[in-house]
């Protein structure tokens, strides 16, 4: 193949390229790429809108928020309201809880006992195990709000209301989801690996941590980005579980200032300092996923290559 930077008759090789692709496309496959970048730019405008539509109303003050037609570029730009929409409520003290009490814990007993559980099923061989799988996978039809009054009653006898226990224990029983899509990773991987730690005497343990979880970093990832993110927004567990003030996560504080701000008085700032908040609280999440979107996308897509 010609490098790019070789010369051919005066013509570097890339425009030789550039020529026959054109060549081969012809006027109409021309013209459906064009529409299909153009089409690909609107859709990811139409994502970022609501994005900036949030962050710009947090530099507004109320007439600008409810002026018409929209103010698209705030004046003047009041970035005083991020430090003081963050100060109203204790949102320092929501942040330690949503993370280090709530967030962490739970991701890392969703990884731990999804792993456990889908490397069960997918590397191991035991009588009555897809049929097992089946019952685990017919568990995600229940939903949460019939699981909701039983689940309350057993952490009421516990006596682990007003506390994370309940957010946080059951995910060290696994997730049926992320059994599903480990399992389903675990089975890409090459079942001599596994033979031939045997041969050298490893367990199946000594497998699953040196060999298998090596190899699964991408679909690890996804699971762990998944957990943080439902951790992260989760507004009904707490609620429930976890409702009062020193307690609350993010998302509760979200409510509660704007609970405060309309006994306070202060009701010509609610719109904006909720946004300023909300702005905040979505900027980690960005970049949690900016960082991490090669190995997630990667994860995604090779979850599902084997039955």
């Amino acid at each position: 193949m010609a490098s790019t930077t070789s010369i051919r008759g005066g013509v570097s090789a890339d425009v030789v390229y550039k020529k026959s692709w054109v060549r081969r496309m012809g006027p109409t496959g021309i013209i459906m790429e064009i529409i299909k970048y153009v089409l690909l730019i609107g859709l990811a405008f139409s994502f970022m809108l609501p994005f900036y539509w949030m962050a710009s109303s947090a530099l507004k003050n109320d007439d600008q928020v409810y002026t018409y037609p929209p103010v698209w570029f705030p004046n003047p730009r009041l970035w005083s309201n991020f430090g003081e929409a963050w100060t109203i409520k204790n949102f320092n003290q929501m942040t330690f809880n949503t993370v280090v009490r709530y967030a962490i814990p739970a991701t890392f007993g969703t990884l731990l006992s999804s792993t456990l559980v889908a490397y069960g099923f997918a590397r191991v061989n035991w009588k009555g195990r897809d049929a097992l799988f089946a019952v685990v996978l017919a568990t995600m039809m229940i939903p949460f709000q019939v699981r909701l009054v039983p689940l309350f009653i057993i952490f009421k006898n516990l006596g682990w209301l007003n506390s994370y226990k309940p957010l946080v224990v059951p995910a060290f029983f696994a997730s049926p989801f992320f059994i599903f899509m480990l399992r389903q990773f675990f089975r890409t991987i090459p079942l001599e690996l596994s033979d031939a730690a045997k041969i050298d005497g490893a367990s199946e343990l000594d497998i699953l941590f040196r060999i298998i979880l090596p190899l699964s970093k991408p679909a690890l990832t996804v699971v762990a980005l998944f957990s943080l993110l439902g951790c992260w927004n989760d507004y009904l567990g707490p609620l429930i579980y976890a409702n009062k003030e020193p307690d609350w996560t993010l998302a509760l504080g979200v409510n509660g200032l704007a609970n405060t701000l309309y006994e306070s008085g202060m009701k010509t700032m609610v719109y904006p300092y909720l946004m300023a908040v909300s702005t905040i609280i979505t900027i980690p999440v960005l970049i949690a996923f900016f960082f991490a979107q090669r190995s997630f996308i990667e994860g995604i897509a090779l979850t599902g290559l084997k039955g």
